[in-house]
């Protein structure tokens, strides 16, 4: 394979992580969605969503959106207690917002 190449696949495999890092919606706190609890995961997305002047939409939809693609990209990859966690983090999320928590 081309060197040309490989830096190709190896950026392509990384473009999630540059939306998490530099996106034009939400500037994040930096390990937002390594911290240990849901409601901390939650406050911090608030309030990066909250301060944001680019955002284009809802500090809620901006919040919940951003979990929800860092849940979705992760994929397989997400140990299942840390996917539970940030599953939690969205009904946490919800209630900072006074929305009604999905039921399953």
């Amino acid at each position: 394979m081309s060197e040309r190449r490989k830096k190709a696949k190896r950026k392509s495999r990384r473009w999630s992580q540059d939306v998490t890092e530099h996106s034009d919606a939400l500037t994040l706190e930096k390990g937002v969605f390594t911290k240990d609890s849901a409601k901390a995961i939650a406050r911090s997305l608030k309030r990066s969503a909250e301060h944001s002047r680019r955002r284009k939409s809802g500090a809620y939809r901006s919040a919940i959106s951003m979990l929800t693609f860092y849940i979705n990209r992760a994929g397989k990859e997400l140990p299942k207690s840390r996917k539970h966690k940030l599953e939690n983090a969205k009904d946490a999320l919800r209630k900072l917002y006074g929305r009604k928590p999905k039921k399953d």
